[in-house]
């Protein structure tokens, strides 16, 4: 099996290829293949094993099923180390025995090549007096300083470079230390760092209010919730961390909320788990499964994706049983819950040889509908390794009852009812910069392409670099199929460059909604974004139901791991969006659609333009009825992105009036709406009609809600009432008593 190019070699040679100092190691990339499904399928019974063995080594073939790096160089060999890919540590006692005692777990789970990730909110903060002693703590950052330290030795000793995530509360005490820490550019370098972010910060953020800063119960001092977020946000912008973690609403989404809590995440931000949680990764190439690219029925073989993902969700499965585990916390942890990270990788390149360009509303329909069927096809086939293998230890039928598995298909559900899960939870999409690479420069993960003629940075073992010239696969197709001398179409070929922050959230919003645990994305920013909008695409992506957020705008700190050769074509200029204020008026209105349960509930806030004139900004449609969530979010975003650029947006309604539902319309206060999408653009079309001064009154049973309530610390709106002594959210159906 010969690779596309001389770098894709090179990465095998390095990062994948067993090469043993005696004996036989693998003397071609078939020949890894060979190891890997043979290693694999030893998790199998004896007589089924040759036929999974060329299952996998099928699956594995043209890098249809790309297994994570770790699987990759170690399954089949006899090194002493770790298949999973990352792991969170357990919760780090507040003492100084407990705290060493962590560290070299830490450091026992690196040496084998494992990712780690800690919370460090568990450590009293800096000048805390430390009874028995007299002295005072030094806080939780000195000792991440040990962590780091740490990092750097194993990694001296090791082959490959370590990756830690350290995370810390937003109300812990040494918060704002934490958030400050990375502009020292000599300071936790073996770090990515993220803020764990709660709903009731965003709450109080939204109403202006203080934020107490507490540890154990005792609150130190607090501080306005605004000015914090601005020193996190201006952190952000200045140096591209920390990032952001909305753990309230990965814990709430969680498939195992019911065993375990969720404090901590991954290197990458893929994989929140729990104390001693480990998830191991694997990728299908989307890219390597669309027939004809560029013609004009190009397609993905749906049935061959839904068998990929069976055999992916196999594959995986087995590799828990085969692999080493550092700690044996960890091979408890892993075993009792069985947790696998299937994703996807080469998304861009799929779309661009589907005709769509990515974010595009196009691209967000096939992203769904991919993306879905990955889902079902992944819990079918753990439902039918329940049946055969039995469920995982911890399986309790109440996680039917979770966010995750309410949508899936009836069918599906029968299954997991009746033989339950082989795996706790399902999928997660990971960074795949080197494994797609490997794959001849796929374009990484859900990740649009990032320039299509480019040079990377490579680290040679002195500490030196070198750049090596690289082109996008999609790029490389066009030309063999067009001519080496044919332009592509820059609507088509857009890339990092020159989407907007908003075009990436689209994305990653669309795919959250469809995976279990998270997603490893970056929303790339312009140098000379200004302040107020790069603030705001953490706020949006909270609206829109992303679990965490990094951000990336050029600065002088990080510097850069790719550039774009002279070649690239320049960003495409974009409309002038108007920037978002830190509070906006609006209004909430409730739109009861006979054929629905629940009620839909449309905010539509307004800014003060220059002139003094009132114009619609933004608009968010929730329900409880999750049938309605992916088109919901979708016309969330793209009404929205209408609204932001300005002028006469009165078309919005109009197109919505006239859209028809082939199941029928209905009735509503005497009058026939043809969709639900019509009465939301009937909404729509009043609430412009109310801006410009005409009447407006709405009946009771149809109420426009004023919003001038509190904010929902669920999703951040102005609609919380209180009724029956608790508080409920009229946009997004939040309810808490108290």
């Amino acid at each position: 099996m010969a690779f596309a190019n001389l770098l894709a070699a090179e990465i095998w040679t390095a990062k994948y290829r067993f090469q043993p100092p005696q004996g036989d190691g693998d003397d071609s990339f078939a020949a890894t293949i060979a190891r890997v499904a043979n290693a694999v399928a030893e998790a199998e019974p004896t007589e089924q094993r040759s036929y999974w063995r060329e299952r996998f080594a099928d699956a594995l073939a043209g890098f249809r099923f790309i297994p994570a790096g770790r699987i990759l160089a170690g399954a089949g060999t006899d090194r002493s180390v770790t298949l999973f890919n990352c792991f969170v540590m357990g919760t780090i006692p507040d003492s100084l025995e407990g705290i060493f005692a962590h560290l070299r777990e830490a450091a026992m789970t690196m040496q084998q090549g494992g990712g780690v990730g800690m919370d460090f909110s568990t450590i009293r903060p800096s000048g805390s007096p430390v009874k028995g002693v007299g002295a005072d703590a030094s806080g939780p950052l000195t000792f991440m300083d040990c962590w780091d330290a740490m990092c750097r030795t194993v990694l001296s000793a090791g082959q490959r470079r370590g990756a830690m995530m350290g995370c810390m509360r937003i109300d812990h005490p040494d918060i704002e230390a934490f958030i400050e820490a990375k502009r020292d550019p000599a300071r936790f370098r073996n770090f990515n760092v993220s803020v764990l972010v709660t709903d009731n910060f965003m709450k109080a953020l939204s109403a202006g209010a203080d934020w107490p800063l507490v540890f154990n119960g005792e609150t130190y001092r607090s501080v306005p919730a605004a000015d914090l977020w601005r020193r996190l946000m201006q952190a952000t912008y200045d140096t591209a961390e920390p990032g952001v973690i909305f753990v309230d609403r990965v814990n709430e989404q969680n498939n195992l909320a019911y065993c375990e809590a969720i404090s901590a995440s991954n290197p990458c931000g893929e994989q929140m788990l729990p104390p001693y949680g480990a998830c191991l990764l694997g990728s299908i190439n989307l890219a390597a499964l669309v027939n004809r690219p560029f013609e004009a029925d190009a397609g993905i073989d749906e049935a061959e994706l839904a068998q990929l993902t069976q055999t992916a969700v196999r594959m995986l499965d087995n590799v828990i049983d085969i692999s080493r585990y550092p700690l044996p916390r960890q091979e408890a942890e892993a075993k009792s819950k069985r947790r696998i990270g299937l994703g996807v990788t080469g998304l861009a390149d799929a779309l661009l040889f589907c005709g769509t360009a990515y974010g595009s509303g196009p691209a967000v329909e096939l992203t769904r509908r991919w993306l879905g069927i990955i889902k079902r096809e992944a819990y079918r086939a753990s439902a039918e390794l329940a049946a055969e293998k039995g469920p995982f230890p911890l399986y309790d039928p109440c996680i039917l009852d979770r966010p995750n598995l309410t949508g899936l298909d009836e069918e599906v559900r029968v299954r997991i009812a009746e033989h339950g899960l082989r795996n706790g939870c399902m999928t997660s999409i990971a960074p795949t910069g080197t494994t797609s690479l490997l794959a001849g420069n796929v374009s990484s993960g859900v990740e649009p392409v990032f320039a299509y003629s480019y040079h990377r940075k490579i680290r040679n073992p002195d500490g030196s670099t070198r750049e090596e010239a690289v082109e996008d696969f999609a790029l490389q197709a066009w030309k063999r199929l067009k001519g080496e001398d044919a332009q592509p179409p820059t609507e088509l070929f857009v890339s990092a460059q020159t989407l907007t922050p908003s075009d990436h959230l689209t994305m990653q919003a669309a795919a959250q909604a469809l995976i279990d645990s998270s997603i490893s994305k970056t929303v790339n920013c312009p140098e000379d974004i200004s302040f107020d909008a790069f603030a705001d695409i953490y706020v949006e992506g909270y609206h829109l139901g992303c679990k965490g957020l990094t951000t990336y705008r050029p600065n002088a700190v990080t510097g850069s791991v790719l550039s774009a050769s002279k070649s690239t074509a320049e960003p495409q200029q974009e409309p002038v969006l108007a920037s978002r204020t830190d509070a906006l008026q609006g209004t909430t209105y409730k739109l009861k659609w006979p054929e629905s349960a629940h009620a839909v509930y449309v905010t539509i806030n307004d800014m003060i333009d220059e002139s003094g004139a009132r114009r619609p900004f933004e608009v968010f449609i929730n329900s409880k009825n999750m049938e309605h969530y992916a088109w919901t979010l979708g016309l969330t975003r793209m009404v929205s992105a209408v609204f932001r650029r300005g002028g006469d947006v009165s078309f919005v309604a109009e197109e919505l009036k006239a859209v028809f539902d082939p199941r029928g319309g209905a009735w509503v206060q005497g009058k026939y709406v043809p969709s639900l999408l019509a009465a939301i653009g009937g909404v729509i079309e009043r609430h412009l009609g109310a801006e410009q001064g005409e009447l407006f009154q709405t009946a009771k049973a149809d109420t426009a809600e004023s919003a001038t309530h509190a904010a929902c610390p669920q999703c951040g709106s102005a609609s919380l009432i209180k009724v029956e002594g608790c508080n409920n959210c009229l946009s997004c159906g939040y309810s808490k008593c108290g």
